[in-house]
């Protein structure tokens, strides 16, 4: 039976520079500034969609704003809509200075009204979770909060880890961290669901796509790339504006413009290996995913905005000094090896 006919709802805890004390992390040395929570709950939530879309499930959104929305109001929202699993990403805090608190955990609350398979769904989630992060477990473990509670359908929260611990703060901004985190969470609900998981990184996996392809990989297309700022309807139709955001693209990362979705395409939008040569005057996917590895080891980048100027040289030679590489200021295999690799 064809998976669309799970409806998989994903929400983010928080918002952006919420007014609240708890939800951002202390000053991070290097960095100069607070790590806000839904810098990692909202690209958690991305990447869980994106791999929910690659199962061919339906996917809900429950808070597509950068805003904070109000439990009740998301509440009202999910229980609209009649789905089969709901996951929420969050991240945990203790006290208001870097300490040794650590871990992940999975929640589910026992007053949801399908409450053995939300502890189920936990517990598949967090089984995942445990395997394919570095985090230490913490068990799967009750709450009683209204996205768990108040809702009607199994339901389940991730808190991936501490951002009052140093190291799980930099894990927050790390966007290999955020992904798995969310490729964990999917692989999870395909195990409570009984359904395989298809892994992201095997490009195999991935049709050419064209205009007029009307797959499940469209959604998946046109979903990523407005995460490269674009803002495509989600229809799953390959149409002439799907189309003009692929060459836009391509263009932008010094691929073949033919607005044909083929392996490299896919590769880069993906910000999978193997990873190219980077110097100063390059631009586009990868240097913004350079950038980002950076920030997550706290050495500082200015703006990330996915143009490799000297800010970001400087940041790599820094890189490169700090873990005993040749210090150019290119990014060839070492480099990217100990970016990957080392955190």
């Amino acid at each position: 039976m064809a998976n669309d006919m799970y409806y998989i709802g994903a929400n983010d805890e928080h918002g952006v520079q919420p007014p609240t004390p708890g939800k951002r992390t202390p000053v991070v040395p290097g960095l100069d500034r607070q790590i806000y929570e839904n810098e990692f709950n909202r690209a958690a939530k991305n990447s869980f969609i994106e791999a929910c879309l690659r199962q061919g499930f339906s996917v809900y959104d429950v808070k597509p704003e950068l805003y904070d929305v109000s439990i009740d109001e998301r509440v009202r929202r999910i229980n609209r809509q009649n789905l089969t699993a709901l996951v929420t990403f969050a991240y945990n805090a203790y006290g208001d200075s870097f300490n040794s608190a650590s871990g992940l955990e999975v929640f589910y609350s026992p007053s949801n009204p399908q409450a053995s398979e939300s502890r189920r769904l936990a517990e598949d989630m967090y089984e995942e979770l445990i395997q394919g992060t570095s985090q230490n477990g913490r068990g799967v473990k009750t709450l009683d909060v209204g996205v768990l509670s108040s809702v009607n359908c199994v339901s389940a929260l991730i808190e991936a880890g501490f951002m009052t611990n140093l190291r799980e703060a930099q894990l927050m901004i790390n966007p290999l961290f955020q992904t798995e985190v969310g490729e964990e969470a999917c692989h999870g609900v395909c195990n409570f669901l009984g359904v395989s998981y298809l892994p992201r990184n095997n490009l195999s996996n991935y049709p050419l796509l064209r205009r007029g392809s009307d797959n499940n990989f469209v959604f998946l297309l046109q979903f990523i790339l407005n995460q490269y700022g674009n803002n495509l309807t989600i229809d799953g139709i390959f149409g002439a504006n799907t189309e003009r955001a692929v060459r836009t693209f391509q263009q932008n990362n010094g691929l073949s413009v033919d607005g044909i979705v083929g392996q490299n395409t896919w590769r880069t939008l993906l910000n999978l290996p193997p990873y190219p040569l980077l110097r100063r005057g390059n631009s586009g996917a990868y240097v913004t995913f350079l950038q980002q590895l950076l920030e997550s080891y706290l050495i500082p980048v200015g703006t990330i905005d996915g143009i490799f100027g000297s800010r970001t040289e400087n940041a790599v030679r820094q890189f490169q000094q700090d873990n005993n590489l040749a210090v150019d200021g290119l990014v060839g295999n070492n480099t990217w090896n100990a970016l990957v690799n080392n955190l």
